[in-house]
């Protein structure tokens, strides 16, 4: 099961927001990718690759457009832990929630 932190939603609506300025349409249609591909966690855990920036092996990344979907496997579950740009460097704002 994939799980959205609360941080982690906060980052979907300021991405939102941020591409809503120029198209609202656009913007939605972004969401609406980035919430299907994090689906597919449900199904492959093991996707992505390792956060270089943490090197730890349940906290993986996967892409889409120019955003970086950080989640966590904890036993049965996926906690969708951050999206954020991808020039962003994730440790600097990874507080372990």
């Amino acid at each position: 099961m994939v799980k959205w932190s609360e941080p982690a939603k906060e980052d979907l609506k300021a991405i939102y927001e941020y591409i809503a300025h120029d198209s609202p349409f656009y913007a939605q249609n972004v969401i609406n990718q980035i919430l299907d591909k994090s689906e597919k966690l449900n199904d492959f855990k093991e996707i992505g690759r390792v956060v270089p920036e943490l090197n730890d092996s349940n906290i993986r990344e996967i892409f889409i457009y120019s955003y970086r979907i950080i989640f966590e496997n904890i036993q049965d579950s996926t906690i969708i832990l951050a999206v954020i740009h991808g020039r962003r460097n994730f440790s600097s704002t990874f507080k372990g929630e």
